[in-house]
């Protein structure tokens, strides 16, 4: 059962999430926040990870805590869903081109939590999302998975591009780093026996 839900009260938000790590990419992102739900869908839909999220958030503020509790939630709903990670593959990598955008993502499910991060954005918003709030998504949702993320741009000029293939980026090492391996028999992917 690779699943979890999360729900996260506070005064400032409410968060609900839900995810399947077998699932196939099924979505229903509602945030309030529309270039953060356009984000999300990628990330579940090229991870294949079934996911539901509804945020309330006091965005009349801004999009802040709503971007960064949505990030604690998806993290802490990834490592209640991976159990003790026993027969998954741990790690995952992506090399992802998205027109002149070109991302590299590796991770490590290693009970761990950091953030590399090595993204800058040619502007400082997409529309109305502060494209700073990118990082604080990854660093939220890295820190509460306990997962080791490092993601770098390489190459890009267009700020919609450039978070655009952060997420799919992650979506893709995410997806390669929780699947079953079939030749671990089970095993937890680690010489200490634990993760």
């Amino acid at each position: 059962m690779r699943k979890a839900e999360i729900a996260r009260d506070t005064n400032e938000t409410k968060i609900a999430v839900a995810l399947d790590l077998d699932g196939a990419g099924a979505h229903e992102i509602a945030t309030g926040v529309g270039f953060f739900d356009h984000m999300l869908a990628q990330l579940s839909r090229h991870s294949l990870i079934d996911m539901r999220v509804k945020a309330e958030g006091d965005l009349w503020i801004d999009d802040h805590h709503t971007v960064e509790d949505v990030g604690i939630a998806l993290g802490r709903a990834l490592r209640e869903a991976l159990g003790d990670k026993a027969g998954i593959r741990r790690y995952g990598a992506c090399l992802l081109p998205m027109d002149e955008a070109l991302t590299r993502a590796a991770l490590d499910l290693s009970g761990r939590p950091f953030l590399v991060w090595n993204v800058a954005f040619p502007a400082a918003k997409i529309g109305a999302f502060d494209t700073e709030l990118v990082r604080e998504f990854f660093t939220a949702f890295a820190m509460n998975a306990a997962m080791t993320l490092h993601v770098d741009l390489l190459a890009g000029a267009n700020a919609h591009h450039i978070a655009e293939s952060a997420f799919k980026a992650v979506a893709r090492a995410l997806r390669e780093a929780v699947e079953p391996d079939p030749r671990a028999g089970g095993a937890v992917p680690s010489t200490k026996g634990t993760l």
